[in-house]
């Protein structure tokens, strides 16, 4: 029984989350959009502690602890103890995100078991959808307005056990990170998922040069795969979050700087309830390539068939670079200027296919061999 009530409660979050049941909402901090850095595809950071890969990323890439807001009540403490960089990256075609974080502070407490200890807190909303990513049981985060009045006193029928399942982290992801993570996991997946913190969903490591009490640096590399959809009956039924040029994901973290059994927050929402609210993270968009890392033209392309028992294909320009002129030879011995063509065949067969172009800075060529195959 709890299985089916298990399974209906996963297929009505999914509904209400991912489909966009709940209200519009805003991104936090309207003022300002972070950047996250393209890698090339020859040049992806080796998760490794080592901060050389990470060289090529420009300075304005870099989040520090200027941008972070003070969420520790105390005002004791109105300036972090702690100073960090982060920098954010991805590579195209790879559904990751790519982090080093960068911590030195003038004392280190890390011995502890379990959360005493200083976290980077991550929150990752890859289809900026926002909404609660904590359980209904939650309720400062599921308030009337967010999931309808009738819904908004417990049920009874439902436990708060089912009620966790059903949608915490499911569509967006909450990760403590441990700083360091001293005889224990990386971090601890704050989510009915916790498969989503192992490989080969998330890899981290980690280099410090410091003992119990001391000062000293901490360098952290990790990614992880943000979900739209990371159910807790394992990844066989999630789904990735597409990452794409130019869009736009949520995502926000908090500095917990844990020192002498007392703790100091710094986030970088305006809202401490960021880690359970995706509609209260930043706006993050995914950078093209900077230019020095841009072919001055490119040719590259992708096809679709259309009809097979037609042979109707549709062929579509992935060019990079300013381009003037396309020619397509389809491998039949028909051709095209057209930029998207649609081209019929007249027979089955493997075909070579190859698309030239032209512009300003010169002539570019790509052909896929037997990619396009008509029966």
């Amino acid at each position: 029984m709890k299985i089916i009530i298990r399974q209906h409660l996963l297929a009505l979050a999914a509904a209400v989350v991912i489909c966009g049941g709940l209200p519009a909402f805003a991104l936090d901090r309207p003022d300002v959009t972070f950047k996250v850095f393209q890698f090339p595809a020859d040049k992806i950071p080796r998760v490794d502690g080592n901060t050389d890969d990470w060289a090529m990323v420009p300075e304005d890439y870099v989040i520090g602890a200027d941008q972070l807001v003070n969420d520790s009540h105390r005002p004791d403490r109105p300036d972090p103890k702690i100073d960090v960089r982060v920098k954010v990256g991805w590579v195209k075609g790879l559904n990751r995100l790519y982090f080093l974080y960068e911590a030195t502070k003038g004392y280190w407490d890390i011995n502890s078991p379990d959360l005493n200890t200083d976290i980077f807190e991550l929150v990752v909303d890859g289809d900026a959808s926002g909404g609660p990513l904590l359980s209904k049981t939650d309720s400062k985060f599921w308030t009337p307005e967010q999931v309808g009045v009738e819904r908004a006193a417990p049920d009874d029928r439902i436990s708060p056990e089912e009620a966790n399942w059903a949608i915490h982290g499911v569509q967006a992801q909450n990760y403590h990170i441990f700083t360091p993570a001293k005889d224990k996991d990386w971090c601890m997946a704050w989510t009915s998922a916790t498969w989503i913190k192992e490989f080969p969903y998330a890899n981290a490591a980690c280099t410090y040069n410091f003992k119990q009490g001391e000062a000293g640096k901490l360098v952290l590399e990790f990614w992880i795969t943000p979900f739209d959809y990371a159910g807790p009956e394992g990844p066989q039924r999630a789904v990735e979050s597409v990452l794409s040029e130019n869009k736009i994901i949520g995502m926000s973290w908090a500095i917990i700087d844990h020192e002498a059994n007392q703790r100091a927050f710094w986030n970088l929402s305006r809202h401490h309830t960021m880690y359970g609210n995706a509609s209260e993270l930043c706006a993050f968009r995914l950078m093209p390539l900077e230019a020095q890392f841009r072919k001055p033209i490119e040719a590259q392309w992708s096809w679709q068939v259309l009809d097979m028992d037609r042979r109707l294909v549709a062929f579509k320009d992935l060019s990079e670079g300013k381009i003037t002129s396309w020619k397509w030879d389809f491998g039949d011995g028909e051709t095209s200027t057209e930029q998207n063509p649609i081209h019929q065949y007249k027979k089955p067969g493997n075909l070579v296919v190859i698309l030239d172009i032209e512009g300003p800075e010169g002539k570019a060529r790509h052909s896929k061999v037997w990619d396009v195959s008509l029966k």
